[in-house]
């Protein structure tokens, strides 16, 4: 298997198992607000006290997966893309420093880069399934079509919904402090 078809392949999956989370999340966050009291008692308890590191986590295997996509495989990113990892490569550096320290203070901070960075993602994850060009990718010239999709996976999974799951995520796991 050529590597980047594994590469490509491990990403799906883990955005597959990501969205799992993503559910799962957004069930307990619901049924929470509502009984005052988890579905799964024992599974949020597996992940109680770890945000940072499943934030750190999913920040750093975001940046990976971008470099790899960029400066292995060859796909040249657009504005977009470069938007988003704007919001997304300092999260590794902060939030592995807070990690480090214990300090979840940080846990905001990384919340208000993860929400402009999910918008952003949206914007251009519903660009690439509408195939409608952005006047701002229009502007440059220079970079790749921001409705181009290098690969598609199970009729919905590109890159910019990689990244829309990981900012995703990273927003539930925050706000929830698990």
């Amino acid at each position: 298997m050529a590597p980047i078809v594994f590469v490509d392949n491990l990403l799906v999956y883990l955005t597959l198992v990501s969205n799992v989370i993503i559910l799962y999340l957004f069930v307990e966050i619901i049924s929470y607000q509502f009984r005052k009291k988890y579905i799964f008692e024992r599974v949020m308890k597996i992940f109680k006290g770890k945000s940072l590191f499943f934030m750190f986590v999913i920040s750093l295997i975001a940046t990976l997966g971008s470099l790899y996509y960029s400066e292995i495989a060859g796909y040249a990113p657009c504005l977009l893309c470069w938007y988003q990892r704007i919001f997304m490569y300092p999260q590794v550096f902060i939030l592995g420093l807070a990690l480090y320290r214990k300090d979840r203070k940080i846990i905001p901070y990384s919340l208000i880069l993860s929400f402009v960075g999910f918008f952003i993602a949206l914007y251009h994850y519903r660009m690439q399934i509408s195939q409608i060009d952005s006047v701002l990718c229009n502007l440059v010239g220079y970079s790749a079509s921001c409705s181009e999709s290098f690969f598609m996976s199970f009729g919905y999974i590109t890159i910019p919904f990689m990244a829309l799951s990981a900012f995703l995520l990273m927003i539930l796991i925050g706000i929830k402090k698990i």
